[in-house]
């Protein structure tokens, strides 16, 4: 079994990617209310701030900065699973090796995540989880795709509502 070692310390803000198992699922937006009231539920427990989410139709991108002292974002993120999952009907295949374990099939067993280190890593993280939707094709500008905290970042004044412009604009950054 691998080692995985994180450098934790509370009050650090993290960029997280999340998948579904199935990844050509559409699941996360089908059930978009399910997933935002799980997270409401464990925020209120386990408090975080929200400094960029959007969601996919298999997979969401997000970033969390931690209160201090508090370095537990597994703990938040195998609830906001476990709750989402608990919300549907048990229709997934489930391999024997998840049945043995008790769960589910909807989620992959583990997360990828990067600790900030500076303001520049963090504008790059941010910037990537609103400009997701448009590189995977869902929507041609930014603003289009409603499932993103980028509208809240607009109300706020923190991103103009045309930021990154349409598709065509942005096509050289992945050639």
């Amino acid at each position: 079994m691998p080692q995985y070692r994180r450098l934790l310390e509370g009050g650090q803000t993290w960029f997280f990617t999340v998948n579904l198992q199935q990844r050509r699922s559409t699941l996360l937006i089908e059930r978009v209310n399910n997933l935002h009231d799980v997270v409401g539920r464990v925020r209120r427990k386990y408090p975080f701030m929200i400094n960029a989410w959007v969601v996919l139709p298999d997979h969401m991108h997000c970033v969390w900065t931690l209160p201090d002292l508090d370095d537990d974002f597994s703990l938040r993120w195998r609830l906001i699973k476990t709750g989402f999952a608990k919300q549907l009907p048990r229709q997934e295949s489930i391999r024997e090796s998840r049945l043995r374990r008790g769960e589910r099939g909807i989620w992959q067993r583990r997360f990828w995540e990067h600790q900030i280190r500076n303001e520049q890593d963090y504008s790059n993280h941010v910037e990537y989880c609103y400009i997701n939707p448009v590189k995977h094709g869902y929507v041609s500008a930014v603003k289009e795709w409603p499932y993103s905290s980028f509208h809240r970042d607009v109300r706020k004044g923190l991103f103009a509502e045309d930021w990154a412009g349409p598709v065509r604009d942005v096509a050289l950054e992945w050639e």
